[in-house]
């Protein structure tokens, strides 16, 4: 396995990807807002259970799932890991779905219902994913 990670060409695109406030949490944000729904952005609820944006009046905490990042079933990787990074990149895939896991256990201990929504579903339809949420 290598040392630490190496920089190629191909990843170049991935370096200073935002964590919070991105184009799906915003659809999504503007949608429920538009709805009536009010929320709080980024709130620790506990160690390691940071949602993108919780509904404190409905004990929702609200998950925005990136495709790549958080392995979509549709738009996920379908292939094994190639390259000088492949044994990292497979090792971070491991690392993101068990704290995915992690956070939502932890909130939902807390008392919360979590509901978690693919970045895909959002860009394509933030109203309807909004509607459903508020169910």
């Amino acid at each position: 396995m290598a040392e630490g990670w190496i920089s190629t060409k191909a990843g170049a695109h991935l370096a200073g990807r935002r964590k919070e406030s991105t184009t799906p949490e915003l659809l999504l944000r503007r949608a429920v807002h538009a709805a009536g729904a009010r929320f709080r952005l980024h709130p620790r609820l506990a160690k390691g259970c940071t949602p993108d944006f919780v509904l404190p009046g409905r004990r929702l905490a609200v998950f925005v799932d990136g495709c790549f990042w958080h392995g979509c079933p549709r738009h996920g990787r379908r292939t094994p890991w190639s390259g000088p990074n492949a044994e990292l990149w497979a090792a971070k895939m491991r690392r993101n779905e068990e704290r995915d896991r992690r956070a939502t256990a932890l909130a939902e201990q807390l008392g919360w219902r979590v509901i978690r929504v693919w970045e895909c579903d959002v860009r394509t339809d933030p109203s309807g994913v909004a509607e459903r949420m508020l169910e």
